[in-house]
């Protein structure tokens, strides 16, 4: 006897809450996003009032022509997207040969692994940054390390503290979680038989790999590029505790706008880029990896 199908109502309990979750906390904050980058910023900060003294209402694309034609907000876009794919090909690099050792070992030490992994989410995000802030001090024992280094090559001692370096390093470190766990997700699941027909066929480990493994695990290295690159193209914590003068990315100018200048409409137009921005790269990388899992199963 076929399974009944679920009731539109069995549906809606399933689909509501979500949809529901969505619409408040996503949907609804979005629209009032956009409906304050058409509005002029008040004198004091805020939102100017929409309709002003003579009875017009004060609605203009002032914000968006400013974003357009000032060439420097364009410059921290670029190069906030250049940290963030930095830090996805550093990621990548140092993930996909954990992810492969965690996902060929036996189960006792695959759930020991994993535990490792993901055992830095237990602490707050905040208290993590702050404690590279003593790692990379001038007191500390890595600063003291390298500079001897470079000392001894006659160059001159660099800060690690407050510089882009600090800034990548921190932003690697709580990105690689996000890469490793979808890599390990896929190639979990490879078949051993296939690698062992090509090694039967002549192929050496390179060519294993090139031409079997990373084919197969491109859906989980697309998965895991789009959780780091697309935080981290709007984080703004790490910039601003571990960051120099130069380090100002797209999060920072946000916060900046909203916090301090109090330029609202100017600071939602910029939100909404990075919004637009993530959305589009969300779906580029959901659109390769649909077209990568359908070429491997073809």
């Amino acid at each position: 006897m076929p399974a009944r199908r679920p009731t539109r109502l069995a549906k809606w309990l399933i689909s509501g809450p979500p949809l529901l979750y969505l619409l408040v906390f996503f949907a609804a904050p979005t629209l009032i996003m956009v409906l304050a980058s058409f509005r002029s910023p008040g004198e004091f900060g805020g939102l100017a009032p929409l309709v002003d003294a003579a009875g017009k209402l004060d609605i203009n694309v002032d914000s968006y022509v400013r974003f357009f034609t000032e060439p420097v907000f364009f410059q921290v876009f670029v190069k906030s997207a250049w940290y963030a794919a930095l830090t996805t090909v550093i990621c990548l690099l140092l993930a996909y040969p954990l992810a492969s050792l965690i996902a060929r070992s036996g189960k006792k030490h695959r759930d020991l692994l994993l535990l490792l992994v993901i055992l830095p989410f237990w602490s707050n995000f905040l208290i993590r940054i702050y404690a590279w802030m003593i790692i990379l001090g001038p007191n500390a024992a890595l600063a003291k390390l390298v500079n001897r280094v470079l000392a001894a090559f006659g160059a001159q001692p660099v800060p690690l503290l407050f510089s882009s370096f600090a800034v990548l390093v921190c932003l690697v470190y709580v990105s690689l979680p996000f890469m490793v766990l979808p890599l390990y997700a896929n190639l979990e699941k490879h078949d051993q038989a296939l690698l062992d027909a090509a090694q039967d066929l002549g192929a050496n480990a390179w060519q294993r790999f090139w031409r079997i493994t990373f084919p197969l695990s491109l859906p989980g290295v697309y998965a895991g590029a789009a959780l780091v690159f697309i935080p981290a193209l709007g984080i703004f914590a790490i910039p601003d505790i571990l960051g120099g003068p130069d380090d100002t990315l797209i999060g920072n100018l946000i916060k900046q706008q909203f916090l301090e200048t109090r330029d609202w409409p100017f600071g939602s137009v910029l939100s909404i880029m990075l919004t637009l921005a993530a959305l589009v790269l969300a779906g580029t990388a959901a659109w390769i990896g649909r077209r990568s899992a359908g070429d491997s199963r073809a």
